[in-house]
Protein backbone atom coordinates (compact mmCIF):
# COMPACT_ATOMS: atom_id res chain seq x y z
CA UNK A 1 0.00 0.00 0.00
CA UNK A 2 1.49 3.30 -0.78
CA UNK A 3 1.68 6.11 1.42
CA UNK A 4 -0.64 8.26 0.18
CA UNK A 5 -3.38 5.20 -0.10
CA UNK A 6 -2.16 4.74 3.37
CA UNK A 7 -3.01 7.74 4.48
CA UNK A 8 -6.38 7.55 3.20
CA UNK A 9 -7.06 4.66 5.16
CA UNK A 10 -6.55 6.19 8.36
CA UNK A 11 -9.39 7.68 10.50
CA UNK A 12 -10.57 11.28 10.54
CA UNK A 13 -9.11 12.27 13.74
CA UNK A 14 -5.66 10.76 12.82
CA UNK A 15 -5.79 12.74 9.29
CA UNK A 16 -7.19 16.00 10.33
CA UNK A 17 -6.37 15.83 14.36
CA UNK A 18 -6.81 19.31 14.32
CA UNK A 19 -10.09 19.83 12.51
CA UNK A 20 -11.44 17.26 14.18
CA UNK A 21 -10.64 18.41 17.39
CA UNK A 22 -11.77 21.69 16.47
CA UNK A 23 -15.33 20.02 15.38
CA UNK A 24 -15.85 17.88 18.50
CA UNK A 25 -15.02 21.35 21.10
CA UNK A 26 -17.62 23.21 19.14
CA UNK A 27 -20.29 20.79 19.05
CA UNK A 28 -19.61 19.78 22.80
CA UNK A 29 -19.64 24.10 23.26
CA UNK A 30 -22.77 24.26 21.44
CA UNK A 31 -24.56 22.07 23.77
CA UNK A 32 -23.08 23.86 26.75
CA UNK A 33 -24.18 27.07 25.57
CA UNK A 34 -28.35 26.10 24.91
CA UNK A 35 -28.54 24.85 28.15
CA UNK A 36 -27.21 27.36 30.04
CA UNK A 37 -27.69 30.42 27.88
CA UNK A 38 -30.78 31.76 30.17
CA UNK A 39 -28.05 32.25 32.69
CA UNK A 40 -26.13 34.47 30.26
CA UNK A 41 -29.15 36.58 29.30
CA UNK A 42 -29.66 37.04 33.06
CA UNK A 43 -26.10 38.12 34.07
CA UNK A 44 -25.78 40.66 30.91
CA UNK A 45 -29.75 42.54 32.40
CA UNK A 46 -27.88 42.10 35.88
CA UNK A 47 -24.60 44.32 34.71
CA UNK A 48 -26.35 46.50 32.92
CA UNK A 49 -28.66 47.87 35.85
CA UNK A 50 -27.62 50.70 37.56
CA UNK A 51 -24.77 52.16 35.04
CA UNK A 52 -23.48 54.86 36.66
CA UNK A 53 -21.96 55.95 33.20
CA UNK A 54 -25.23 56.55 31.46
CA UNK A 55 -26.64 58.66 34.60
CA UNK A 56 -24.19 61.17 34.51
CA UNK A 57 -24.21 61.42 30.44
CA UNK A 58 -27.80 62.87 30.54
CA UNK A 59 -29.20 60.20 28.47
CA UNK A 60 -32.49 58.94 28.92
CA UNK A 61 -32.83 55.77 31.64
CA UNK A 62 -36.33 54.73 30.50
CA UNK A 63 -38.05 52.58 32.58
CA UNK A 64 -36.77 52.40 36.16
CA UNK A 65 -35.02 49.06 37.19
CA UNK A 66 -38.07 46.65 37.99
CA UNK A 67 -36.52 43.92 39.27
CA UNK A 68 -32.80 43.37 40.96
CA UNK A 69 -31.16 39.66 41.73
CA UNK A 70 -30.73 36.55 39.58
CA UNK A 71 -33.59 35.03 40.11
CA UNK A 72 -36.04 38.20 39.92
CA UNK A 73 -34.28 39.31 37.29
CA UNK A 74 -34.99 36.16 35.22
CA UNK A 75 -38.48 36.05 36.77
CA UNK A 76 -39.00 39.51 35.10
CA UNK A 77 -37.98 38.00 31.64
CA UNK A 78 -40.14 35.55 31.92
CA UNK A 79 -43.18 37.91 32.79
CA UNK A 80 -42.81 40.75 30.37
CA UNK A 81 -41.30 39.55 27.66
CA UNK A 82 -41.85 35.74 27.37
CA UNK A 83 -39.97 32.75 28.50
CA UNK A 84 -38.56 32.55 24.51
CA UNK A 85 -36.35 35.61 25.69
CA UNK A 86 -34.26 33.91 27.41
CA UNK A 87 -32.59 32.66 24.69
CA UNK A 88 -32.78 36.00 23.09
CA UNK A 89 -29.20 36.22 21.33
CA UNK A 90 -28.76 32.36 21.88
CA UNK A 91 -27.35 32.05 17.83
CA UNK A 92 -24.76 34.60 18.07
CA UNK A 93 -23.72 33.15 21.10
CA UNK A 94 -23.92 29.13 19.95
CA UNK A 95 -21.76 31.18 16.39
CA UNK A 96 -19.10 32.56 18.84
CA UNK A 97 -18.42 29.43 21.01
CA UNK A 98 -18.44 27.57 17.73
CA UNK A 99 -15.19 29.83 16.84
CA UNK A 100 -14.07 30.68 20.10
CA UNK A 101 -14.13 27.34 21.99
CA UNK A 102 -12.91 25.75 18.48
CA UNK A 103 -10.25 27.81 18.50
CA UNK A 104 -9.01 28.19 22.12
CA UNK A 105 -9.06 24.15 22.60
CA UNK A 106 -6.92 23.71 19.62
CA UNK A 107 -4.69 25.82 20.21
CA UNK A 108 -4.57 24.85 23.70
CA UNK A 109 -3.11 21.32 23.03
CA UNK A 110 -0.75 22.91 20.46
CA UNK A 111 1.35 24.68 22.67
CA UNK A 112 0.98 22.66 25.42
CA UNK A 113 1.77 19.33 23.37
CA UNK A 114 4.04 21.32 20.81
CA UNK A 115 5.44 24.67 22.14
CA UNK A 116 5.89 25.15 25.87
CA UNK A 117 6.39 21.67 25.94
CA UNK A 118 5.72 18.78 28.96
CA UNK A 119 8.20 17.80 31.78
CA UNK A 120 10.11 14.55 31.55
CA UNK A 121 7.70 12.87 33.17
CA UNK A 122 5.05 13.72 31.53
CA UNK A 123 3.37 16.75 33.49
CA UNK A 124 2.58 19.59 32.71
CA UNK A 125 3.83 22.66 34.91
CA UNK A 126 1.51 25.45 36.42
CA UNK A 127 3.10 27.98 35.07
CA UNK A 128 2.68 26.96 31.71
CA UNK A 129 -1.03 25.86 32.07
CA UNK A 130 -0.94 29.37 33.10
CA UNK A 131 0.63 30.56 29.95
CA UNK A 132 -1.16 28.18 27.48
CA UNK A 133 -4.61 28.65 29.18
CA UNK A 134 -4.42 32.89 28.65
CA UNK A 135 -2.70 32.50 25.37
CA UNK A 136 -5.56 30.00 24.09
CA UNK A 137 -8.11 32.07 25.85
CA UNK A 138 -7.14 35.57 24.22
CA UNK A 139 -6.76 33.80 20.43
CA UNK A 140 -9.84 31.95 20.26
CA UNK A 141 -11.65 35.39 21.68
CA UNK A 142 -10.18 37.70 19.48
CA UNK A 143 -11.69 35.71 16.44
CA UNK A 144 -14.75 35.41 18.03
CA UNK A 145 -15.15 38.97 18.99
CA UNK A 146 -17.74 40.66 16.57
CA UNK A 147 -20.13 37.30 17.53
CA UNK A 148 -19.64 38.14 21.15
CA UNK A 149 -20.98 42.17 20.07
CA UNK A 150 -23.98 40.75 18.01
CA UNK A 151 -24.79 38.56 20.99
CA UNK A 152 -24.74 41.40 24.01
CA UNK A 153 -26.78 43.61 21.80
CA UNK A 154 -29.38 41.52 20.95
CA UNK A 155 -29.81 40.13 24.63
CA UNK A 156 -30.74 43.79 25.26
CA UNK A 157 -33.33 44.28 23.11
CA UNK A 158 -36.02 43.23 25.15
CA UNK A 159 -34.99 45.63 27.23
CA UNK A 160 -35.07 48.21 24.49
CA UNK A 161 -38.97 47.03 23.64
CA UNK A 162 -39.93 47.68 27.41
CA UNK A 163 -37.98 51.22 27.56
CA UNK A 164 -40.08 52.38 24.55
CA UNK A 165 -37.38 52.33 22.58
CA UNK A 166 -36.91 51.33 18.99
CA UNK A 167 -35.40 47.94 18.29
CA UNK A 168 -32.33 48.22 16.27
CA UNK A 169 -32.03 44.66 14.60
CA UNK A 170 -33.88 42.23 13.31
CA UNK A 171 -32.09 39.29 13.87
CA UNK A 172 -28.75 38.16 13.72
CA UNK A 173 -27.77 38.39 10.12
CA UNK A 174 -29.36 42.49 10.21
CA UNK A 175 -27.42 42.93 13.24
CA UNK A 176 -24.05 42.22 11.74
CA UNK A 177 -24.83 43.68 8.75
CA UNK A 178 -26.36 47.31 10.35
CA UNK A 179 -22.68 46.81 12.31
CA UNK A 180 -20.74 46.68 9.88
CA UNK A 181 -22.52 49.17 8.15
CA UNK A 182 -22.24 51.98 11.02
CA UNK A 183 -19.00 51.28 11.81
CA UNK A 184 -16.83 49.48 9.64
CA UNK A 185 -14.90 46.03 10.17
CA UNK A 186 -13.59 47.88 12.85
CA UNK A 187 -17.00 48.35 14.49
CA UNK A 188 -17.29 44.28 14.52
CA UNK A 189 -14.28 44.32 17.05
CA UNK A 190 -15.56 47.30 19.08
CA UNK A 191 -15.01 45.78 22.56
CA UNK A 192 -12.32 43.54 21.98
CA UNK A 193 -9.75 44.59 24.25
CA UNK A 194 -11.78 43.69 27.54
CA UNK A 195 -13.32 40.78 25.87
CA UNK A 196 -9.82 39.55 25.17
CA UNK A 197 -8.62 40.58 28.96
CA UNK A 198 -11.69 38.76 30.09
CA UNK A 199 -10.87 35.49 27.62
CA UNK A 200 -7.57 35.22 28.83
CA UNK A 201 -8.66 35.68 32.81
CA UNK A 202 -11.44 33.11 31.96
CA UNK A 203 -9.24 30.31 30.29
CA UNK A 204 -6.51 30.40 32.96
CA UNK A 205 -9.25 29.33 35.54
CA UNK A 206 -11.17 27.34 33.05
CA UNK A 207 -8.21 25.48 30.63
CA UNK A 208 -5.29 26.20 33.45
CA UNK A 209 -7.71 24.86 35.89
CA UNK A 210 -9.39 21.64 34.08
CA UNK A 211 -5.75 20.49 33.10
CA UNK A 212 -4.03 21.27 35.86
CA UNK A 213 -6.90 19.48 38.59
CA UNK A 214 -7.50 16.70 36.17
CA UNK A 215 -3.81 15.53 36.09
CA UNK A 216 -2.80 16.17 39.86
CA UNK A 217 -5.87 13.95 40.48
CA UNK A 218 -4.67 11.46 38.38
CA UNK A 219 -1.14 11.33 39.52
CA UNK A 220 -1.92 11.60 42.94
CA UNK A 221 -5.55 9.87 43.78
CA UNK A 222 -6.88 6.65 43.20
CA UNK A 223 -9.18 7.69 40.77
CA UNK A 224 -8.92 6.99 37.40
CA UNK A 225 -9.93 9.34 33.70
CA UNK A 226 -13.29 9.00 33.77
CA UNK A 227 -16.86 11.15 34.25
CA UNK A 228 -16.19 11.38 37.96
CA UNK A 229 -12.78 13.16 37.44
CA UNK A 230 -14.07 15.01 35.06
CA UNK A 231 -16.74 16.72 37.11
CA UNK A 232 -14.59 17.36 40.02
CA UNK A 233 -11.98 18.99 37.55
CA UNK A 234 -14.66 21.07 35.80
CA UNK A 235 -16.13 22.57 38.92
CA UNK A 236 -13.25 23.41 40.27
CA UNK A 237 -12.32 25.06 36.58
CA UNK A 238 -16.18 26.44 36.27
CA UNK A 239 -15.64 28.63 39.92
CA UNK A 240 -12.06 29.78 39.33
CA UNK A 241 -12.97 31.33 35.79
CA UNK A 242 -16.36 33.01 37.60
CA UNK A 243 -13.86 35.32 40.11
CA UNK A 244 -11.16 36.04 37.77
CA UNK A 245 -13.19 36.97 34.64
CA UNK A 246 -16.24 38.70 36.22
CA UNK A 247 -15.03 42.19 36.15
CA UNK A 248 -13.43 42.18 32.84
CA UNK A 249 -16.73 40.59 31.85
CA UNK A 250 -18.80 43.50 33.57
CA UNK A 251 -16.72 46.37 31.56
CA UNK A 252 -16.86 44.28 28.09
CA UNK A 253 -20.80 43.99 28.42
CA UNK A 254 -20.96 47.67 29.52
CA UNK A 255 -18.45 48.85 26.41
CA UNK A 256 -20.30 46.82 23.67
CA UNK A 257 -23.92 47.89 24.88
CA UNK A 258 -22.84 51.56 25.20
CA UNK A 259 -24.27 54.12 22.19
CA UNK A 260 -21.95 55.25 19.65
CA UNK A 261 -21.40 58.25 17.44
CA UNK A 262 -21.52 58.09 13.39
CA UNK A 263 -17.87 56.80 13.51
CA UNK A 264 -18.29 54.13 16.04
CA UNK A 265 -16.69 55.60 18.51
CA UNK A 266 -18.01 54.91 22.22
CA UNK A 267 -20.75 58.16 23.77
CA UNK A 268 -20.16 56.61 27.39
CA UNK A 269 -16.63 54.93 28.12
CA UNK A 270 -13.38 56.28 25.73
CA UNK A 271 -11.59 52.56 26.50
CA UNK A 272 -11.54 49.53 29.17
CA UNK A 273 -9.67 51.37 31.80
CA UNK A 274 -12.09 54.47 31.45
CA UNK A 275 -15.37 51.94 32.04
CA UNK A 276 -13.40 50.43 35.02
CA UNK A 277 -12.30 53.54 36.52
CA UNK A 278 -15.81 55.15 36.14
CA UNK A 279 -18.01 51.89 37.18
CA UNK A 280 -15.41 51.90 40.66
CA UNK A 281 -15.59 55.31 41.71
CA UNK A 282 -19.52 55.64 40.95
CA UNK A 283 -21.14 52.08 42.15
CA UNK A 284 -18.28 50.86 43.98
CA UNK A 285 -15.67 48.33 43.68
CA UNK A 286 -18.33 45.61 44.15
CA UNK A 287 -19.92 46.37 41.09
CA UNK A 288 -17.54 44.77 39.12
CA UNK A 289 -19.05 41.74 40.36
CA UNK A 290 -22.47 42.07 39.42
CA UNK A 291 -23.91 39.09 37.87
CA UNK A 292 -21.70 37.09 39.65
CA UNK A 293 -23.90 34.73 40.84
CA UNK A 294 -25.48 33.56 37.55
CA UNK A 295 -21.60 33.92 36.06
CA UNK A 296 -20.64 31.55 38.39
CA UNK A 297 -24.53 29.53 38.55
CA UNK A 298 -23.92 29.22 34.06
CA UNK A 299 -20.29 28.61 34.24
CA UNK A 300 -20.12 26.00 36.80
CA UNK A 301 -22.57 24.06 34.27
CA UNK A 302 -21.24 25.11 31.58
CA UNK A 303 -17.99 23.40 32.25
CA UNK A 304 -19.75 20.90 33.31
CA UNK A 305 -21.73 19.90 30.23
CA UNK A 306 -18.61 21.06 28.05
CA UNK A 307 -16.05 19.23 29.51
CA UNK A 308 -18.03 15.73 30.04
CA UNK A 309 -19.29 16.18 26.38
CA UNK A 310 -16.12 16.76 25.27
CA UNK A 311 -14.13 14.08 26.93
CA UNK A 312 -16.73 11.52 25.99
CA UNK A 313 -17.26 12.77 21.93
CA UNK A 314 -12.99 12.85 22.01
CA UNK A 315 -13.50 8.80 23.40
CA UNK A 316 -16.26 7.67 20.79
CA UNK A 317 -14.59 9.07 18.19
CA UNK A 318 -11.17 7.73 19.01
CA UNK A 319 -9.36 10.84 20.22
CA UNK A 320 -6.85 10.84 23.03
CA UNK A 321 -7.97 12.13 26.21
CA UNK A 322 -7.72 15.99 26.60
Amino acid sequence: MSPAEEEKSLPLPERWPRASKFALSACAAAVAELVTFPLDLTKTRLQIQGEAAVRRSGAPAGQAVPYRGMLRTAAGIVQEEGLGKLWQGATPAVYRHIVYSGVRMVAYEHLRDSVLGRAEDKTFPLWKAVVGGMSAGAIGQFFASPTDLVKVQMQMEGKRKLEGKPLRFRGVHHAFLKILSEGGIRGLWAGWVPNVQRAALVNMGDLTTYDSVKHFLLLNTPLVDNSVTHSISSACSGLVAAVLGTPADVVKTRIMNQPRDKQGRGLLYKSSMDCLIQTVQGEGFMSLYKGFIPTWMRMAPWSLVFWLTYEQIRRICGVSSF
